[in-house]
């Protein structure tokens, strides 16, 4: 399994592990079929209510969720589509970050040029010619050839698609995901160091094991007195933001 030393932004150089090969194609292949048994049962149901097909609701209604289907999973999953989440892999930034909304449609965009079904088409009807067909495994050969198994839209967008489930997560940096449309409070948290932010982490993590309030109030006041901060939530509340306004101005 190849691993790839990544920068995350915060002057911590950490391993990650690139999903191999047989794993992509495992979780597109429980994609597949999820997208197979929408279509199967959706048509059941319309044979069943004796719907006409060929009203434009109705094809709607047919081709719109499949072809969101990646692009809606991957934004409210965080980088996973229902197979990814099954095998464990899970899309981020070539630097080792979230991607952003531009990156997710950027990827599904060029979903059509890694799986170009509807070449199919155009060569049985003669509009191309059969050499084109050629073109059916150009997301295949790419991810096989790329050193870092990216198919082209993760090429154009900038993304790879990692192993979660191996000894290194990118949990154990200060990285924090983070909603699309988040909102910053504290820009003074740019004044603390890494270092500081590792040990906030740490922190954050003991306090919620052992429900040690008292520490967090502590570290919470002594962080306000420094920065000049002044905030009316709770202590672990303002540790956690200050956590996600780090990795929200540490990325921009």
């Amino acid at each position: 399994m190849p691993i790839v030393k990544l920068d995350t932004g915060f002057n911590i150089e950490v391993e990650f592990a690139i999903t191999p090969f047989h794993k992509r194609m495992f979780a597109w292949m429980i994609d597949l079929t999820i997208l197979i048994a929408y279509y199967y049962f959706l048509r059941k149901m319309v044979d069943a209510l004796n719907w006409d097909e060929k009203e434009r609701w109705a094809m709607v209604l047919l081709g719109l969720p499949p072809l969101f289907y990646y692009l809606i999973c991957e934004i409210t999953l965080h980088g996973q589509s229902v197979g990814k989440k099954a095998l464990g892999i899970k899309v981020i930034t070539a630097d080792g970050g979230q991607p952003s909304l531009s990156q997710y449609l950027m990827r599904w965009a060029f979903r059509m040029a890694d799986f170009p079904v509807w070449l199919i088409a155009f060569i049985i009807y003669g509009a191309l010619d059969w050499w084109f067909a050629i073109f059916l495994f150009s997301g295949l050969v790419c991810v096989l050839a790329t050193p870092l198994t990216q198919r082209i839209g993760d090429l154009v967008a900038g993304t790879i698609v990692i192993d979660t489930k191996t000894h290194t997560s990118w949990e154990d940096t200060v990285f924090t995901e983070l909603e699309s449309n988040y909102q910053p409070r504290f820009p003074q948290v740019m004044q603390l160091t890494d270092k500081d932010i590792n040990t906030l982490k740490s922190i954050i993590s003991t306090v919620r094991k052992k429900s040690d309030y008292d520490l967090s109030m502590r570290i919470g006041e002594r962080i306000k007195s420094k920065l000049n901060i002044s905030s009316d939530q709770d202590s672990l509340e303002f540790l956690e933001t200050l956590l996600k306004d780090y990795n929200y101005y540490s990325t921009q």
